[in-house]
């Protein structure tokens, strides 16, 4: 009863159970399964009282002659009428072994009407539903495959027992020279690999390396995540080429840098100038004598600033490799100095913390004066420490200041990029980059006219 109907024709939306009109049942199941219990016991009423009445018989001997001849004829009766029921029931299950196996093309004969009919016609319009969505995930997957194919990125899954089970092109092509990565364990792609990168991918965790090339180094970035597909782990590399991305932004940055230190050298030497042939004036008539020092305070005011200036630079350049130790946050703390308008909220933890404590009070002054230079009036800055029983800890820096506007918040970690005047802008990227060195984050939140919010996360030991 089963057939193969593969055959293309005009469906509705997969999902959706047609409506078939069957045509009005002549009878049910049951009424036939009725029909056929009343007529084999008219048949053997009438054979025992035909055998009563012809042949010298008792009225058991005729009841038992009615039972011999009426019920095989019944139970004959009964075995056609449920002969339909399993056809249908050999053909479901035919058809629900194939649904097992992911073959959605079989049908079941329909022509019944009946509720083996409704039954069949049910079956395959579920038929037509799976098969249909099964070609919809499948066209998703093809255009999902091409579009992984055609990324820049090596992409890389693996399930809960590290073996591989999706890598694309250029994940073959960047791991493994080109061949199968499918089925392969990951300690073996990472033993196949540079230490650099095998050292990152062992670690579970995003990071930068760079390889020597044949015309200059090429740098990578590894992104790492685990995540649950149908309640088992999984495993995500993204491994994507940087060198073309932050050789420009190295061109704009050194550009945007040679553009900040042109503008101050000319904002400090063009005073500088004015000032040195005021001395000059000065110095040759007696009369201005008493003006010279004022012009050499200005002089030496306007070095200073370009000194701090160029200091600054400096500082960021050469950023030391943070030494960690174990720093009791009551004396890290003390450690900061007299801010005024600073309150520290929250209980200070008991527990040590593990960082640089030279480079985090930097990273922090600089958070509660920037704080203090975004108030307008009287500041108010809060401070809060919170950590856990393995040392990892956030820092954070809350202000009821101006906030920033959106554009203001994606540019504050840019370095150079300042709102003051005579802003570096080198404040925040500087903490970040202290942070960073620690294996840490800085992030901002802010709401314009509503304060900002700096909190620096620092992992355990």
């Amino acid at each position: 009863m089963a057939e193969d109907t593969s055959g293309a024709s005009p469906e509705p939306s997969p999902g959706t159970l047609r409506a078939e009109p069957p045509g009005r049942a002549r009878f049910s199941l049951a009424g036939r399964i009725t029909a056929v219990f009343f007529l084999t016991l008219i048949l053997v009423s009438g054979l025992t009282a035909a055998a009563f009445e012809w042949l010298p018989l008792d009225p058991w001997a005729s009841l038992l002659i009615g039972l011999l001849v009426g019920l095989p004829l019944g139970a004959w009766a009964l075995s056609r009428v449920l002969a339909p029921v399993s056809r249908v029931i050999a053909g479901l299950s035919d058809g629900i072994r194939s649904f097992r196996d992911r073959d959605f093309s079989v049908r079941l004969a329909s022509h019944r009407r009946d509720e083996l009919g409704e039954l069949a016609r049910l079956y395959n319009r579920v038929g037509e539903i799976l098969q249909l969505e099964r070609a919809d995930v499948r066209q998703r997957e093809l255009v999902l495959q091409t579009a992984l194919n055609q990324s820049p990125a090596a992409i890389l899954l693996m399930n809960q027992r590290e073996r591989v089970v999706y890598s694309n092109r250029e994940a073959r092509k960047v791991l493994m020279g080109g061949v199968s990565l499918e089925g392969r364990h990951f300690r073996e792609i990472q033993e196949g690999c540079p230490p650099e990168m095998a050292e990152i991918l062992a670690s579970r965790t995003d990071g930068l390396f760079t390889l020597p090339g044949e015309d200059q180094a090429e740098t990578f970035h590894i992104a790492q995540r685990t995540f649950q597909i149908n309640r088992r782990r999984h495993h995500l590399v993204l491994l994507r080429r940087l060198t073309g991305d932050l050789g420009r932004q190295e061109a704009d940055i050194w550009k945007k840098v040679i553009r900040v230190i042109s503008h101050e050298l000319n904002n400090s030497l063009a005073p500088i100038s004015s000032l040195a042939h005021s001395a000059q004036v000065a110095a040759a008539d007696p009369r201005h004598a008493a003006r010279a020092g004022e012009i050499f305070d200005a002089i030496r005011e306007r070095i200073d600033h370009l000194k701090t200036f160029i200091e600054g630079y400096a500082r960021f350049a050469r950023l030391p490799t943070p030494r960690k130790q174990q720093v009791d946050w009551s004396e890290f703390l003390a450690g900061l100095g007299d801010f005024p308008y600073l309150r520290v909220s929250g209980r200070i933890p008991a527990r040590p913390g593990w960082f640089d404590p030279a480079q985090m009070q930097q990273v922090v002054i600089n958070l509660i004066k920037n704080a203090e230079e975004a108030s307008d009036g009287e500041p108010e800055i809060s401070l809060r420490v919170d950590s856990t029983p393995d040392a990892e800890a956030w820092i954070q820096v809350t202000d009821r200041g101006r906030g920033m506007d959106e554009e203001t918040l994606r540019k504050a970690l840019l370095p150079f990029y300042s709102t003051k005047r005579t802003g570096s802008g080198l404040g925040l990227p500087l903490c970040r980059e202290i942070l960073e060195a620690h294996g840490g984050k800085l992030s901002l939140q802010s709401e314009p006219g509503g304060g900002t919010v700096v909190t620096c996360w620092l992992p355990g030991t």
